[in-house]
């Protein structure tokens, strides 16, 4: 009886032990998944405007540098989304990032005609876009006509033309004023791309100059891409106007018309807003740009210029102030705030992002103060989506270009040089 006992003790172990040499390996516990926000930059990266594409993706990839791509325990992942300088194209890609790449939010923009309708895909999705450089008082328009609705279109970086065009007149006002400036006659011709932004700029320059006297002789829009000027040109010469005013999206397009200008001996003061917007324009134009006035931030500060020099050695392309710039400013808002709002919600989402950027952004509590060209990018429920527009805030000065520097004519305080004449104008 004893001896049966043993056996079967004996029996039960050596089948413990093949049960347990048998069972399979524990498998090692697994690492937690990386936490990823999936921000999604918009802009011209192919077409007539990818020099700016170029800048912007540059800008941002700098700034994301300096946190290392992480912000609390989340990985920044970039989509690219490439608008192609076309307003169909962009609201496709737009939506394509969305819904195939999983974007959290936007990031920036540049056309006009390409933000407007990307509007709408961002509502839709409940994507937050932040800092979006279209400018068109179009997007007020939209958003005072929903505000829920629009409200995703997360702070414009670029204000509404006509809150930065009224510089040039107060310029030529004061030149007229200070003996600097004798037209025979008060009338300009208004130009630009046949774009959102082109004729909001001109229909605001144009209304502003109006009010002081001036008549506008003529209007004239061409296709982004244009690169001809010279029937238009010959135009605006036969009509003896001693201004011609506008802006254009396109640095190809630009700098062919002002250096067209030149051939055909156009004999008038010319505003050429953004003409400045890349580096290499005056590559591109020579000689031409002298005496046409821009509206650019400059490169002032240490920190700008040390940005300006990492950029070239980085790129080995020259950064446009009004590109790569404030790309380079906006990118670092965003990091800041990204930061700030996990700091106050734990976690990174399109739903904290929208709520911190209601909430502290547009209530003006939370402001950037850290940028390279500007002092204080700030909104306040009475600008938003702008920003405030002033000294010490958001400003361009009104700058003439001479040997393919910006010396600052306007405001007075910051003049670098008295505002100038052309001397085939006199």
């Amino acid at each position: 009886m004893k001896r049966s006992f043993l056996s079967l003790v004996m029996i039960s172990v050596v089948v413990s032990l093949l049960v347990v040499a048998c069972a399979p390996a524990s498998e090692p516990a697994s690492a937690p998944e990386e936490k990823v926000l999936k921000v999604g930059v918009l802009g011209p990266f192919t077409g007539p405007s990818a020099r700016v594409g170029e800048e912007f993706k540059d800008s941002v990839t700098m700034a994301f540098d300096t946190v290392d791509w992480t912000i609390g325990d989340y990985k920044l992942e970039t989509v690219w989304i490439d608008s192609e300088s076309d307003p169909e194209k962009g609201v496709r890609a737009y939506e394509q990032a969305v819904l195939r790449d999983k974007i959290d939010c936007g990031l920036m923009s540049w056309h006009s005609t390409v933000a407007v309708p990307v509007m709408e895909v961002a509502a839709k999705y409940k994507i937050p876009h932040f800092f979006g450089f279209a400018a068109t008082g179009t997007i007020l328009e939209k958003y005072q006509s929903d505000p829920e609705k629009y409200s995703y279109w997360m702070g414009k970086t670029w204000p509404d033309p006509a809150k930065l065009t009224i510089a040039y007149v107060v310029a030529l006002e004061d030149a007229i004023d200070q003996g600097l400036w004798s037209p025979a006659e008060k009338k300009a011709a208004l130009y630009g791309s046949d774009t959102e932004w082109g004729r909001n700029f001109a229909a605001a320059l144009g209304s502003q100059l109006e009010d002081e006297g001036w008549e506008i002789v003529a209007e004239e829009y061409v296709p982004v891409g244009e690169t001809d000027f010279y029937p238009l040109l010959n135009k605006l010469q036969d009509m003896e106007v001693p201004l011609i005013a506008g802006t254009m999206s396109d640095a190809a397009g630009f700098t062919a018309l002002i250096k067209q200008s030149r051939e055909v001996e156009l004999e008038s003061l010319i505003i050429a807003d953004g003409l400045g917007w890349i580096g290499e324009w005056y590559d591109l134009t020579g000689e031409a740009s002298n005496y046409v006035l821009d509206q650019i931030p400059q490169w002032t500060t240490d920190e700008a210029k040390a940005f300006k020099d990492d950029f070239e050695e980085k790129w080995d392309i020259e950064p446009g102030a009004s590109s790569a710039g404030l790309a380079y400013d906006m990118a670092n808002f965003f990091v800041k705030l990204a930061q700030a709002t996990y700091d106050e919600h734990g976690e990174l989402s399109s739903e904290s992002l929208y709520k911190f950027g209601q909430e502290k952004l547009w209530g003006g509590e939370f402001t950037f103060t850290d940028g390279i060209l500007m002092e204080e990018y700030k909104y306040t429920p009475d600008t938003a989506p702008d920003p405030i527009v002033g000294k010490g805030y958001f400003i361009f000065p009104v700058i003439q270009y001479f040997g393919g520097e910006g010396k600052i004519a306007w405001p007075e305080e910051w003049q670098d040089t008295e505002l100038q004449i052309p001397p085939y104008m006199k």
